[in-house]
């Protein structure tokens, strides 16, 4: 590709080589952080912008993210690296409209050009509420935010009426994963949800942090449903691999001689989501993925929940994350763990029951199923062309 002999060791040249570009090249900017690699959420709308002829130009601190592979000559790849390149870069930045999923803009280390009126255009990596699971401030120097549903839109409003801010521009959108993975999901011509031991499926893939479930009680649950008869797949997030790498060691070295056994790191595939016979996890966005996709329920163990935000309970609207749960599945207490078995082979026993209620939700509560990324991409042109509203 033509920028991969810069990936690696020469950041500096790839910003040298950005910043030479004329600004009608530089209209339309994806920036990729590395902990949360962006090209995923995003792809929907870049194939539509490619379809459009438009240029783009796609800037990450990842090494290992996927836009590498893409060969589009509409699509110019940087790598800008981590640390203080990235904010000078920033702070620098000249382009007309920039798209992250990374929040919190202005308050930490990605600050808002200090040289140049870039729109600045959020897109969710999770379908969670805006209140809770983010810092209280982490949209508040965004101009524009793409919405998944209805809920957003009304958490956004009541924290700008709350705190006497500026209402920004907010786009009912939708959420361009769900679409990708509903159209994988179609193709495939039979769902198989046993192993090569033909033995069922069961996908345990948790949140991050201190209290998420592979932490609070990982191990015990695996080898519960390891002696149940199941096939065991552990997907941890990305940064429990990070930053808990004794804690994914013991689960390897304890369980990887297990034939009915897999720890699996590549996020990037979604094979074990549509095999999956059930799904455990705690608060992750993946179990309303494999609610709204695989349209089955999903098995919520009750760990604390992820509160980032101290005042979200003075928005007064519960969190979608927390309204959701027990319509889309069931609510296992951590201290009924070894109830699981048995709840699965209920819940799935009774799967058709769920499928038309979980299919009704779906229409609810995301916008624009399977047209997100035409919509998005709509309105990054028309930002481009006009003044973005701000109401």
């Amino acid at each position: 590709m033509k920028f991969a002999k810069s990936i690696f060791n020469k950041e500096e040249n790839d910003i040298d080589k950005f910043n030479e570009l004329d600004l009608d090249e530089r209209s339309i900017v994806f920036y990729s952080e590395s902990s949360v690699i962006l090209y995923p959420y995003v792809e929907e709308i870049i194939k539509e912008l490619e379809k459009r002829d438009q240029k783009i130009c796609y800037v990450t601190s990842s090494k290992d993210d996927p836009i590498f592979k893409n060969e589009n000559k509409n699509i110019r790849v940087f790598y800008i690296g981590d640390w203080y390149k990235r904010t000078k870069f920033f702070l620098g930045l000249k382009v007309k409209v920039l798209i992250m999923t990374m929040p919190d803009l202005g308050n930490y280390h990605i600050k808002r050009s200090k040289v140049f009126p870039v729109h600045y255009v959020y897109v969710f990596h999770t379908i969670t509420s805006t209140h809770m699971v983010f810092q209280k401030s982490a949209f508040d120097h965004f101009d524009s935010i793409f919405c998944v549903g209805p809920y957003q839109i009304q958490e956004l409003r009541a924290t700008e009426q709350l705190y006497s801010l500026k209402q920004k521009n907010l786009v009912e959108c939708g959420y361009g994963l769900i679409d990708k993975l509903i159209r994988l999901r179609s193709s495939l011509q039979q769902q198989n949800f046993l192993s090569k031991n033909n033995k069922k499926n069961v996908l345990i893939a948790p949140s991050w942090g201190k209290q998420n479930l592979l932490e609070s009680t990982g191990i015990e649950l695996i080898k519960i449903l390891l002696d149940a008869g199941y096939h065991v797949t552990v997907r941890p997030h990305p940064m429990t691999v990070k930053k808990s790498s004794k804690l994914i060691k013991q689960i390897k070295e304890k369980f990887e001689k297990n034939p009915d056994f897999l720890l699996d790191t590549n996020t990037s595939s979604f094979d074990q989501l549509f095999s999956s016979y059930a799904l455990i996890t705690d608060w992750s966005g993946i179990g309303f993925e494999y609610a709204f996709v695989c349209e089955r329920p999903v098995i919520y163990v009750d760990v604390p929940k992820k509160v980032y935000n101290k005042e979200y309970e003075k928005i007064g609207l519960e969190p979608f994350e927390i309204s959701i749960r027990d319509k889309i599945g069931e609510i296992v207490s951590i201290q009924n763990i070894e109830t699981i078995p048995e709840r699965i082979e209920f819940l799935y026993g009774h799967v058709t029951e769920f499928k038309s209620k979980i299919e009704k939700i779906h229409n609810n509560v995301i916008f624009n199923i399977g047209e997100s990324g035409k919509v998005m991409a709509n309105e990054i042109i028309r930002i481009i062309n006009e003044k973005a509203p701000t109401k």
